[in-house]
């Protein structure tokens, strides 16, 4: 997989794709990461990307010219094809299950605002699937880009050590993640279940099912009203 930050802060994109797990991918070829400089595509001597809107109001709008040609450049790197997304407010928010679909992609694009948004016609012209990771705002798309690359990256074949790292996680199957638990067995005055130290996997799967379903029903019910097969009991 390829991911292209489109930015105005390339720096901060690259640094952050270079640590821990998604760092390791990087370093082994299974993800490719370039981050391009949206000033670097403006047509003025200031090197300026943004400018007053139009109608009057507060802050500053990111002009279309830039970012398209950005884009266009940034697309004719590589042949495969290119899955291109705003990171907004606005956007459908992001699910595991848009980060499993969008794993399978060869190519990302992900296209950072910043200030108070970008001029409307260039995402008329470009039309990209727009998202959002959750509802407040940014004071720009870095961090909601990373977060997305975050999640995609990690769904990679080979990025995590196996499918099991992710397929029993919160919400990959709908429900939240059962309680987990390490040394030791005995931490002031609370113990680890009895059952996760019987061996007997059987009722440790059991045991994790149940918990899973009770800990959904407890701190995120809605997401039992989107999953018909589970138990409302």
């Amino acid at each position: 997989m390829r991911i292209d930050f489109l930015t105005l802060f390339p720096d901060l994109c690259m640094n952050v794709m270079r640590e821990s797990v998604i760092g390791r991918a990087v370093e082994k070829g299974l993800i490719d990461v370039a981050c391009h400089n949206i000033r670097d595509y403006t047509e003025n001597r200031q090197k300026q990307v943004d400018d007053a809107p139009f109608g009057g109001g507060m802050g500053m709008i990111m002009q279309a010219q830039p970012i398209y040609d950005c884009y266009r450049a940034v697309e004719a790197m590589d042949p495969r094809p290119c899955h291109l997304i705003y990171l907004t407010p606005q956007g459908k928010t992001l699910t595991q299950q848009r980060a499993v679909e969008l794993s399978a992609m060869p190519r990302l694009a992900l296209l950072c605002g910043h200030y108070e948004g970008v001029d409307e016609r260039v995402l008329e012209e470009l039309e990209p699937e727009e998202i959002s990771i959750g509802d407040y705002v940014l004071t720009g798309g870095e961090l909601p880009a990373l977060v997305l690359a975050d999640t995609v990256c990690r769904l990679v074949p080979g990025v995590l050590a196996d499918d099991v790292c992710f397929t029993e996680e919160s919400h990959f199957s709908g429900l939240l993640e059962y309680p987990q638990y390490s040394r030791p067995r005995v931490w002031r005055g609370r113990e680890v279940p009895a059952v996760l130290l019987s061996g007997h996997h059987k009722n440790i799967t059991a045991w994790r099912q149940e918990q899973s379903l009770l800990r959904t029903r407890q701190k995120r019910p809605d997401l039992l009203a989107k999953k018909p097969d589970a138990d409302p009991d």
